[in-house]
């Protein structure tokens, strides 16, 4: 382990970028897939297509795909960002998809009664899904949810691989590929990083499951 050792300062910084990166994507993918979820179950007709369509297109396609669509397909119209920003918006895109099916699981728990009873006492729609729907579902899909954006996490590597400077994939592949250092401790290294995220994020989604449980 001495080439992980002797570059410590470079994947404490990669782990440090990695973590705000997943921070920003798994905030967007929860905002945008709480909307796309809202769309699925709404009562106007365009939104429910649109929100079917978004969700069946993004879920079949492979996130190099959508990477490469929004990395170097928007260029090509005069779309032009940082590589950052293309790959995080890309992550969010496709997230936001998985986002919507465990948030739409949740609002289906929710007995159809409190929404007609919504309706019954003048509540619009948009209201009664933030006010009544929302909150329930959000306790309900926090299994399906946890485990959406702990798979983020580690999708997010492919961004890392893709080229996004200072994640710890975008580290490991410049200490392996440019500097020549071995794979095998430079990428054992890597996975500990990722481990040291993605396991403290399981057990504490695991505590919050269990305490919304008692409450419910």
């Amino acid at each position: 382990m001495d080439p992980v050792l002797d570059n410590l300062d470079l994947f404490w910084s990669g782990f440090r970028n990695s973590v705000g990166f997943m921070a920003l994507a798994a905030v967007g993918s929860v905002a945008l897939g709480t909307v796309i979820a809202a769309f699925r179950v709404s009562p106007v007709a365009p939104l429910r297509f649109f929100g079917t369509a978004y969700v069946t297109v993004v879920r079949n396609c492979p996130l190099t795909i959508v990477l490469f669509f929004f990395a170097f397909g928007l260029p090509e119209i005069g779309i032009n960002r940082s590589f950052y920003t293309f790959a995080l918006v890309a992550l969010v895109v496709y997230t936001a998809a998985f986002v919507c099916e465990a948030l739409r699981s949740g609002i289906n728990s929710v007995s159809a009664g409190q929404a007609e009873a919504a309706r019954a006492i003048g509540l619009r729609f948009g209201q009664s899904m933030t006010e009544i729907v929302l909150p329930q579902a959000f306790r309900s899909a926090i299994p399906p949810l946890g485990s959406v954006l702990i798979a983020m996490c580690k999708n997010s590597a492919v961004v890392g691989v893709f080229g996004v400077s200072g994640h710890l994939m975008s580290v490991a592949r410049q200490l392996n590929s440019g500097e020549g250092l071995p794979a095998l401790p430079i990428y054992t290294g890597t996975a500990i990083g990722f481990l040291i995220i993605t396991v403290p994020a399981g057990i504490l989604l695991g505590r919050i499951e269990r305490k919304v449980a008692i409450v419910r």
